[in-house]
């Protein structure tokens, strides 16, 4: 056991040894308080990721080509504004034509019938709007005789629209629209018609569709829903809101006040121009002009010939149109048209 002398002695020892140790190794490295700072919070993001084109476009229709107005003299030729496609379009699928027939599935037959026939020549559509905007102050026959004077080049189911300004209109601005159901009435015309009447019984069940002064409503059978003018002679263009009539009503809505309708057109004065005889045969899937079916199809619409008779061209120049404007006992412009 060591004594208290020689404890002393030896921790001097250990301590002198430490410190030579030490020495050898040199003083500490120096510490870096606080440490180097952090790139915190790290370099921006692209956050969020550049925008995507979501949804997608509901219909697949072309760009609109816009609304020509040519303003040809009338008999020169009406140029078409775009060529016809060259492709036949995809097929659509039930939802789809459901949505592209929504607009015009409450039209009477007979205006609907060469509504779908016109489609199929839709590059004829925004030139025959145009003439007939240009001749909107001619009514019945002072109408029909400016349309066979002017020598206009557009089919007979077109030339039936030119009554009917406001329907070559919504088709004349919605070129896409027109082309995709004339492709769709080339291609598979059942399925349009089909998709006509699933729209019919839908405005039917929900008390839209229904039997009024201007036109009646005939159920002849599932599929088979007849919408005829009361008077044959005069046709009513109806107007709705698809987003109103194709959906429940709201509680306490007036479902009278979901279509209505512009003034009747007399049509016997165009009896030449698609009005001799136009019917549906819905069951059939047929279009019957002067008592005969309107075949034209996607494969033959290149060489289609009516079978029915079309009203021949006047050969030679051109009707002269003169408007002189005079002031009424109302001040208001009275047109005096003389027709040579």
């Amino acid at each position: 056991m060591l004594g208290y002398g020689e404890n002393v002695l030896w921790a001097g020892l250990i301590a002198c040894l430490l410190s030579i140790t030490m020495f050898a190794q040199g003083p500490p490295p120096q510490q870096s308080y606080p440490p180097p700072a952090q790139n915190y919070p790290p370099p921006a993001q692209n956050y969020p990721p550049p925008a995507q084109n979501y949804p997608p476009p509901a219909q697949n229709y072309p760009p609109p080509q816009g609304y020509p107005q040519p303003g040809y003299p009338p008999g020169q030729g009406y140029p078409s504004a775009y060529p016809p496609p060259a492709q036949q379009a995809p097929l659509m699928t039930p939802p789809q034509l459901d949505q592209l027939v929504e607009r015009i599935a409450l039209y009477p037959d007979p205006l609907i019938g060469n509504v779908l026939a016109a489609s199929t020549y839709w590059n004829q559509i925004a030139d025959a709007a145009a003439w007939a905007n240009q001749h909107s102050y001619l009514r019945g026959d002072e109408l029909s005789r400016a349309m066979y004077e002017d020598n206009l080049p557009f089919d007979p189911s077109v030339m039936a629209l030119l009554p009917f300004p406001q329907v070559l209109d919504m088709m004349a601005r919605d070129p896409g629209w027109t082309q995709a159901l004339g492709n769709a009435v080339l291609t598979q015309r059942p399925d349009v018609m089909d998709a006509i009447q699933r729209m019919r019984q839908k405005a039917m069940d929900y008390g839209y569709l229904q039997s009024n002064a201007q036109y009646r409503v005939v159920v002849n059978g599932p599929g088979d829903i007849e919408i005829l003018p009361v008077n044959p002679a005069y046709v009513y263009v109806p107007y709705y809101n698809p987003a109103v009539v194709f959906v429940a009503p709201r509680p306490g809505f007036f479902l009278g006040a979901g279509i209505t309708f512009g003034p009747g057109v007399f049509v016997g004065a165009f009896a030449p121009f698609g009005w001799s005889s136009i019917a549906i045969g819905w069951r059939s899937h047929d279009i019957l002009i002067d008592h005969r079916p309107w075949a034209r199809t996607w494969a033959n619409r290149g060489t289609y010939v009516h079978p029915y008779a079309i009203p021949p061209m006047r050969p030679g120049a051109a009707r002269v149109e003169r408007h002189d404007a005079r002031r009424g006992e109302e001040h208001r412009y009275v047109e005096h048209h003389e027709h040579r």
